[in-house]
C-alpha cells in the first residue's frame, strides 16, 4: 500500500495571492530577480509563502527559475495552436 504524505503549509496562500504572483510575472517582459517580484507585488506576501507559490508554479510548468531570475514560460492552447500553425515543419 502507497501512502501519500501531505505537507502541512504554516503560511498557505490564497487564491488571490496566487492570481497576484501569477498577474505580475505574466506581465513581465523579462526574467525578473524574487526582490523585484516582491517591489512589483500590489500587497506585501510573506517571504515563505512566496517561495511556495514560486515553487506550485514551477512544479506546474508555468515558470523557469534560473540564477538569472524568474520568467513565465507557460503558453495557453489556443496561442499554442496558433503558433504551431505559423511555424515551419521541419
Amino acid at each position: 500500500m502507497v501512502q501519500k504524505t501531505i505537507q502541512r503549509l504554516e503560511h498557505a496562500p490564497t487564491l488571490n495571492t496566487v492570481l497576484m504572483v501569477e498577474h505580475v510575472l505574466k506581465n513581465s517582459r523579462e526574467a525578473i530577480k524574487l526582490a523585484e517580484l516582491k517591489r512589483r507585488l500590489p500587497k506585501k506576501v510573506m517571504h515563505s509563502t512566496l517561495l511556495t507559490i514560486l515553487n506550485y508554479l514551477q512544479m506546474g510548468g508555468k515558470i523557469l527559475i534560473s540564477i538569472k531570475g524568474i520568467i513565465w514560460v507557460y503558453t495557453p492552447r489556443e496561442e499554442l495552436k496558433n503558433l504551431i500553425k505559423r511555424g515551419i515543419e521541419m
